[in-house]
């Protein structure tokens, strides 16, 4: 699909700008990540930071299924200071059928509950859906991560239900939790980000600018 040629582009909001991960993220997110309450629910790499070896190979995971077109993998940088402060990714891609999945996403413990998460979220449904055509937007979660599940509701996004054992994890098997967004919703869930990103002292931000 033609709109689906550049997945990945640079997105400026008040408090974050969402870019293409690139290799000169790797040291800030390195610093970002290093609190391990960060990754426990990240299975393929659980504390990524903990060492510089280990977060390297999460980078060049990240990279790699960018550069390769299965997935479109973001750098988010705190606008006030230039610092890389977290990831999150386009996965699971379905251009055919208009559809794609938000995941992967992480933040450094000090932009926890600071809107960040928030506006980023505007930032890459606000692409999905109106950039890219999308029609569908998912976003999955282990079914014990509580956090991760508010924030999913908060949007609002719409729950779908658990799939039970849907995937080997190191401590065993994940139930997953899934979520989505549709077309028809995005101006109400648009609204309502909005709506909390206010409380944080951001009137608007703007819209996302081709990479």
């Amino acid at each position: 699909m033609d709109r689906w040629a550049e997945l990945t582009g640079r997105m400026a909001g008040e408090l974050v700008v969402v870019e293409p991960l690139a290799a000169e993220h790797e040291a800030g997110l390195l610093t970002a990540g290093r609190d391990p309450e960060v990754w426990p629910y990240l299975t393929s790499f659980p504390f990524a930071a903990e060492t510089p070896e280990r977060f390297h190979r999460w980078m060049q995971e990240a990279l790699s299924a960018s550069a390769s077109g299965t997935e479109g993998a973001f750098g988010i940088i705190e606008r006030a200071s230039g610092a890389p402060i977290g990831s999150t990714r386009y996965m699971a891609l379905r251009p055919e059928h208009g559809g794609l999945e938000i995941g992967w996403t992480w933040l450094g413990r000090p932009w926890w509950r600071t809107g960040a998460n928030v506006e980023t979220k505007l930032l890459l449904l606000g692409r999905a859906f109106e950039q890219l055509g999308c029609q569908r937007v998912e976003l999955k979660t282990d079914a014990r991560n509580a956090r991760s599940r508010g924030a999913m509701e908060a949007l609002p996004a719409r729950f779908e239900g658990i799939h039970r054992r849907h995937m080997r994890v190191p401590d065993g098997w994940r139930d997953t939790a899934w979520y989505s967004v549709i077309a028809s919703e995005w101006p109400a869930v648009q609204a309502a980000l909005r709506k909390r990103l206010a409380a944080h002292g951001v009137s608007a931000y703007a819209r996302p600018t081709p990479g």
